[in-house]
């Protein structure tokens, strides 16, 4: 038997679609394939709560590539198709139709899943998530009849799609178990500011709410039970409680799973030909020392670039900072850096906060973790300077707008 050269990428999203740009960027001339499930060719998914959301953007503007490029650039992309195994030993994935593609190298960008709400009423109609494209379509054609929309979870899908609600003209409630939204991803100080936000701009915020029912009728969503007896009216039930890594096939193949696909620097999994990229990704962080998963955008674009050259043989390692965005009704921002919850002692802000134009920094022992510019732009690039030096800063200059936030380590640097 011949051996296999194929360069296989099972997952067609975003991150797929990159490491296959990546193979022939490098200079790669073998096969590659491009599995996915999806019968859409790979496109982007922030467009989903947002611009295609909202209307703004055109459906053509969310896909990776053009549809000629896979031609173009000689990429086997094949769509609507399942890999329902792998064989690490024998390198092959095995198809729904029982087919196998022999593989000489195999990146696993699977992505991820939506979880599901498990209470009564949970499956019908007019109960939405959002994670594909067809999805965002439904929520558009729902958001444009419905007069009242319930949101489960405040976490960045769940405030999104409600700002992108009140921006249809529906009245929105949101339902969340915390304190606060996105409280465990940005701490007390600055969730307190989306609370804010959407509650000046007319959400129903309810917090420690737990819900009991999705209530029905004719087989179709109306309105949402809580435990505690009470009972909204819905037109349309909007649930973002959160994503689980796709690692059933790898589980399955019988590499190390641990909260996604673990990942070395190199993005290699326990196998040694083998890599995976993307949300479903656990990929241990350089300049962290530990592993993370990462769910948003920017990893997607950046992690499989570096996996492909990995698979190519180059000596590569994945350190860039995380990096995600939202945009929520005249409120645009960015975060850099990792924090864990609770991980900070003390949060720092330069600029207004009651004009929503500041930056938020989380310290830990004077050392900058992450920063969050919103409404404030072009400062990207010194944030990330801030987070990967390691070193302390100066909290008073740090929170002073007229000391440029480079200034903060040159100074440092030529102090020591």
């Amino acid at each position: 038997m011949a051996a296999n050269t194929a360069f296989v990428i099972v997952g067609a999203g975003l991150a797929g679609a990159k490491a296959a740009q990546t193979l022939r960027e490098e200079g790669f001339d073998g096969d590659v394939v491009l599995l996915g499930e999806e019968s859409e060719r790979p496109y982007e998914r922030p467009p989903l709560s947002k611009g295609y959301l909202l209307g703004k953007d055109e459906r053509d503007t969310v896909y990776v590539h053009p549809p000629r490029w896979y031609a173009e650039h000689d990429v086997d992309l094949r769509l609507g198709v399942a890999v329902t195994a792998i064989d690490p030993a024998g390198h092959e994935v095995t198809l729904a139709d029982g087919s196998r593609i022999g593989f000489e190298k195999l990146l696993l960008t699977t992505g991820s899943s939506p979880r599901r709400l498990t209470v009564p009423g949970a499956g019908l109609d007019g109960v939405h998530y959002l994670r594909r494209l067809p999805d965002s379509d439904s929520m558009k054609e729902a958001f444009a009849s419905a007069s009242r929309v319930v949101v489960i979870g405040a976490g960045w899908i769940g405030l999104e799609t409600a700002a992108a609600a009140r921006a249809a003209g529906a009245e929105v409630t949101v339902l969340e178990r915390g304190e606060l939204p996105l409280l465990r991803v940005l701490g007390r100080e600055v969730s307190q500011i989306f609370a804010e936000l959407h509650a000046g701009h007319g959400v129903d915020l309810r917090f420690g709410a737990q819900v009991a029912e999705i209530t029905g009728n004719g087989g179709r969503a109306n309105g949402v039970l809580l435990a505690d007896g009470s009972r909204i009216d819905a037109d349309a039930v909007i649930v973002g409680i959160g994503i689980t890594p796709d690692v059933q096939l790898a589980d399955a193949a019988g590499l190390e799973v641990d909260n996604g696909v673990l990942v070395d620097a190199r993005l290699r999994t326990s196998h040694p030909d083998i890599h995976a990229a993307g949300d479903v990704a656990n990929a241990f962080h350089p300049l962290l020392g530990k592993h993370i998963r990462v769910e948003h955008w920017a990893n997607a674009v950046n992690q499989p670039q570096a996996a492909a050259k990995a698979m190519l043989g180059q000596d590569v390692a994945y350190d860039r900072v995380p990096y995600f965005f939202t945009d929520q009704y005249d409120m645009g921002m960015e975060y850099t850096g990792y924090v864990e919850p609770g991980g900070y002692d003390e949060v720092v802000f330069r600029g207004q906060r009651d004009t929503r134009e500041f930056i938020a920094f989380w310290l830990a022992e004077g050392r900058v973790l992450a920063g969050m510019n919103v409404n404030v732009w072009d400062v990207t690039d010194p944030i990330r300077d801030l987070v990967t030096s390691g070193r302390p800063v100066d909290a008073k200059r740090l929170a002073d707008p007229d000391v440029p936030l480079g200034d903060l380590l040159e100074r440092r640097a030529s102090a020591g």
